[in-house]
């Protein structure tokens, strides 16, 4: 952006910015040796309001993405090696993927378990699992990410619990839980508790943190599996910032300021196949959160009006036929994340759609962030497609087709988006929608409307088996259910019974919060199971009902 005579005020805000942030040390010039300026066109400017272009100044010549992959299967040895593989490969942060057992809230040697120990993920039963999962790895330096909701209070305070003991204090974590239960009841199921009870545990592991935990994001409000459900990218973009703005309003009524924890919530979108609706969809995002932030919910500080998201590419978009080519869909959609202005990415790998990745398969996809950070050149501009007439017509039409769902939801809610969300979980409004959207989608591909390479057209080499995939061992659950029931003969029975009964306790108590009775009961080795049983015996558990 060359200098002008007469620049105004956001102008020389942003100018100012931009001389402040430490950027990288490589050359800001195209292939040719033509120097780059930072960002071309006017107003609005990346790092100021409404932040549709971005939510730094600088952006990526500050600072690249957290190249982050998922990783979790077997148990917490097995995972713990892939981690240290994907941080010696140059991954820049850990995402860690549980078994369903662990989503659900369920021990592994629970009947409900059989066959699916350490099969989607890694088997967690006690803090034991979690000391062994990040063996090794410095947690006060290393940002993670754990995916799971349900019993993410218990989760986290294994992880808060194992940090301590290896003598990280909880205050030096950074990362991210994803702990965004509403959009269980909407899309991926993994619920226990009813909505609102839910929702209270959500808040406190919000207060909790903004009380103790300053680097660390206690929610990840979560499109992705909106969209892995079948949703449109409209759907996706409206339903998650709802749910977002419903925890703020949650959170106001438990009793903190906005501006006290807003700056630490943070989202996680997916990236799908059209890319400039996607690339439009992340810069809409942000232009809504800071509107409402400031307008509707009264925050001040500039940090609570920033929507910042990690991204993920579109694992529904992968083919189990021609794999390979999932190299060139998760390449596309991780570019459109990049061009969207994205602060975290994983991409996925070209084998998930007929198993967990291998070690070759994850090390690709980690590479295919690597080609696009340090040889595309995307890097050197700040949000190089804004100014384009379409680009700029499309972010508008997504924000007001978003706006169309808010509408709804406030009519749903009475003025409130909150009781709106509660209402349309309840009357099956979410679950309608994503099911109607993703009927759409597939009548259109039936149909031959619709492209899908290797799927409906260019079917040659379909033939082709990739005999290279992950397989789990079924001894890894027989070590696992040995492992449990070592940690259970071994633990002060009575010591857990009474930590236990003062989790009940609190459960029952809204005024108190859950958290230090938690990271008490998992410091005595109750189990994930044990614990949740006791909180469903006080809070109750959800019965979806049927939307026909």
């Amino acid at each position: 952006m060359a200098p002008e005579a007469d620049e105004g005020t956001d102008t020389r805000a942003w100018r100012e910015a931009y001389r402040r942030a430490p950027l990288r040390e490589v050359p800001f010039e195209t292939m040719s040796g033509v120097p780059l300026e930072p960002v071309y066109g006017g107003s609005p400017l990346p790092g100021r309001f409404p932040y549709t272009r971005g939510v730094h100044a600088s952006m990526y010549r500050s600072r690249l993405w957290t190249m982050r992959m998922f990783a979790g299967f077997g148990g917490a040895a097995d995972t713990n090696l892939r981690f240290r593989e994907l941080l010696a490969a140059g991954g820049t942060g850990l995402s860690t993927a549980f078994d369903m057992p662990t989503l659900m809230g369920a021990d592994s040697d629970d009947p409900r378990s059989r066959g699916e120990v350490g099969r989607a993920g890694v088997a967690v039963d006690t803090l034991a699992d979690v000391e062994e999962l990040y063996a090794g790895i410095d947690l006060g330096s290393v940002s993670t990410s754990m995916t799971v909701n349900g019993p993410a209070p218990v989760l986290f305070a294994m992880y808060i619990a194992a940090a301590e003991r290896s003598g990280v204090a909880r205050a030096d974590l950074s990362g991210t839980i994803q702990n965004d239960i509403l959009k269980e009841y909407q899309a991926q199921k993994e619920f226990i508790f009813p909505p609102r009870e839910s929702v209270r545990l959500v808040t406190d592991m919000i207060a909790f943190t903004t009380a103790q935990m300053p680097r660390w994001n206690p929610v990840s409000i979560s499109g992705y599996h909106i969209r892995e459900a079948g949703s449109t990218a409209v759907q996706e973009l409206a339903f998650t910032l709802a749910n977002g703005f419903a925890y703020v309003e949650a959170e106001i009524a438990a009793g903190l300021e906005v501006d006290a924890f807003a700056p630490r919530l943070s989202f996680f979108f997916n990236c799908h196949n059209d890319f400039f609706e996607e690339i439009c969809k992340l810069r809409a995002a942000r232009r809504i959160w800071a509107r409402w932030m400031r307008d509707r919910y009264g925050a001040a500080d500039e940090r609570s009006l920033l929507c910042r998201f990690h991204t993920q590419t579109a694992g529904v978009s992968l083919t189990a036929a021609q794999p390979e080519v999932n190299i060139a869909r998760v390449a596309i959609q991780a570019l459109a994340a990049v061009l969207g202005g994205t602060q975290s990415l994983h991409t996925d790998a070209f084998d998930e759609a007929l198993a967990l990745p291998t070690d070759r398969a994850a090390r690709i996809a980690l590479r295919t962030q690597q080609v696009i950070a340090h040889e595309t050149g995307v890097t050197n501009v700040a949000d190089p497609l804004g100014g384009s007439d379409y680009v700029e017509w499309l972010t508008d039409e997504l924000e007001r087709l978003a706006g169309e769902v808010f509408d709804h939801l406030l009519e749903l809610g009475g003025g409130s988006i909150l009781e709106g969300v509660y209402a349309g979980i309840e009357d099956g409004y979410f679950v309608g929608e994503i099911a109607d959207a993703a009927y759409r989608f597939e009548r259109e591909v039936n149909a031959g409307r619709r492209i899908i390479v290797g799927v409906n057209a260019f079917t040659e080499g379909n033939d082709e088996q990739v005999r290279d995939t992950l397989r789990i061992d079924p001894e890894v659950e027989r070590c696992q259910l040995a492992r449990l029931a070592a940690v259970r003969s071994a633990r002060d029975g009575a010591a857990v019974e009474r930590c236990l009964r003062e989790v009940g306790a609190c459960a029952a108590d809204p005024a108190r919060n859950i958290m230090p009775p938690l990271i008490d009961a998992v410091t005595a080795l109750a189990t994930e199971g044990e614990i949740v049983a006791t909180l469903a015996a006080v809070l109750g558990t959800h019965v979806e009902r049927i939307v026909v």
